[in-house]
């Protein structure tokens, strides 16, 4: 006995091929809003107002920044031009993941000497960013994302 495809099966297939890929689509989204990490600046025109004259200022710093994660702690070391260590004003910022904010911290510093050093506890395998936010003791601003490869 063979069935006949009709407008009927035609139409249920169609409709339901279509809510499947709505479907995964409206998943999908609310997954990327979900842990989407927000805006780096809140406006975008006035922050490119001063970014030439910010970035010349802290390039004139001269610093290399390095940043390990050891022993669950962040090491933040800063090396002046002159390839010594740089003790700053302040240091702060965030440490998290790239793509969400879930696992974000705030890590507390301490200079000892030759880098700075926070407890983190464990640190999960994969890509961190450290976005710091320094001043120098002249009062420069000084801001960059550094990146993280914790290996196990």
């Amino acid at each position: 006995m063979t069935r006949e495809i009709t407008g009927k099966h035609v139409l249920i297939g169609t409709v339901s091929a279509f809510s499947v890929i709505i479907g995964v689509n409206l998943f999908m989204a609310y997954s990327a809003i979900r842990t989407f990490p927000g805006l780096e600046v809140k406006n975008s025109y006035v922050a490119s107002q001063t970014f030439d004259v910010d970035k010349a200022s802290q390039e004139a710093l001269g610093w290399t920044i390095d940043a390990t994660d050891k022993d669950e702690k962040l090491y933040v070391t800063i090396t002046g031009a002159d390839g010594l260590p740089v003790q700053v004003a302040s240091i702060a910022g965030t440490l998290g993941r790239a793509t969400n904010t879930s696992q974000d911290q705030t890590p507390q510093f301490t200079f000892n000497g030759t880098s700075y050093v926070a407890d983190t506890g464990p640190l999960a395998t994969g890509n961190w960013n450290y976005r710091m936010v320094a001043t120098a003791l002249d009062g420069t601003p000084f801001k960059q994302r550094v990146v993280i490869h914790v290996k196990r």
